[in-house]
């Protein structure tokens, strides 16, 4: 099956760019209950399955080890702006457990946050790996990698931290990775189909808070992403704004390459979705429009209204086109 058109860009009342992409919504179950495209494509889900990576944290014991608590947790699942809410609360995480900003193997980068790159180029001072937007899911491993007495090179494929991610994804993706491929921040990243992403995300839905270790996991992870959506991104990020829109009810997470999904814990309905040419306004447009169409998020909300059918304007001020949700999508 092929990818249909899913988001377009009109100038002038012409049809400048379209965005193509394939969907899946799926039930607690793991049956499919709508699909758009080509749902057993095989994609990287890239940030967007860091509660994924953030199952063995938990079901290990070293989360209630290290007594970490939701915000920390919310950070372990973050593509975070690297903004002095995030970095500190690495650096107090790390410290925490005896360790430092070195132990990290994340990599540096300017934050998107635009106070904290303004200071460091005012400074002449440069990012650390604090400011990486997955340094809470590193602090993660790092916790998970200190209760395991693992090597310091916990990145790497064959070490048991991500032998642990590996295994946890494919149990609840209910499929194995074909293979992985490295992310920006130095770790694996595990393929899945899309249905097998959604089906992740659906498992995370219908988690019961207190059923077995993973139900339990699975809940806690998606209750601490919607009740701190400031640590799973930022200020003016997708994430952030959407999961406080809908009031703490649903969880959602992007990736890089326009992956999305999202986690309907209310509807036990799991969602994933990827624009196949990695555009992140399209991917942003189409998970508000599948949002908006399973009723979780109203179309009226000015967060919905920023997404969905958005006039585009130039410098000065003028409306030039828009960026509207493409017919036959939703």
């Amino acid at each position: 099956m092929s990818a249909i058109a899913m988001v377009e860009l009109w100038r002038g009342g012409m049809l400048e760019s379209q965005h193509l992409g394939h969907a899946v919504i799926c039930r607690a179950g793991g049956e499919i209950a709508e699909a758009w495209g080509d749902p057993n494509i095989t994609i990287f889900p890239r940030s967007s399955c860091k509660m994924l990576q953030a199952l063995p944290l938990m079901e290990s014991g070293a989360a209630d080890t290290a007594g970490l608590t939701d915000r920390q947790l919310a950070l372990a699942c973050a593509s975070h702006q690297g903004a002095a809410l995030h970095t500190d609360a690495v650096a107090q995480w790390l410290a925490g457990l005896g360790m430092a900003e070195t132990d990290l193997r994340c990599g540096s980068h300017f934050p998107d946050d635009r106070p904290a790159r303004n200071a460091l180029i005012k400074t002449d001072d440069s990012p650390c790996q604090f400011h990486n937007n997955c340094s809470g899911k590193h602090a993660g491993f790092l916790t998970l990698n200190q209760y395991l007495r693992g090597g310091p090179e916990y990145v790497d494929p064959t070490h048991p931290v991500q032998q642990a991610v590996r295994a946890a994804t494919e149990e609840v993706a209910g499929e194995t990775s074909p293979l992985y491929g490295i992310d920006g921040c130095s770790a694996p990243n595990f393929a899945l189909s899309l249905h097998g992403l959604a089906r992740a995300m659906a498992f995370f839905a219908g988690a019961n808070p207190e059923g077995d270790l993973r139900n339990r996991a699975a809940a806690r992870l998606t209750r601490a992403m919607a009740a701190f959506p400031e640590m799973v991104a930022g200020e003016g990020r997708a994430c952030t704004a959407l999961m406080r829109a809908m009031g703490g009810r649903v969880a959602v997470k992007t990736g890089a390459e326009a992956v999305f999904v999202a986690i309907l814990p209310d509807q036990k309905l799991g969602v994933a979705l990827k624009i196949t040419d990695g555009t992140t306004r399209a991917s942003e447009a189409a998970i508000a429009a599948l949002l908006v169409h399973l009723g979780a998020l109203d179309a009226a909300h000015p967060t919905a209204q920023a997404y969905i059918n958005t006039p585009q304007r130039n410098w000065r001020g003028f409306e030039t086109g828009q960026l509207r949700i493409a017919n036959g999508f939703v």
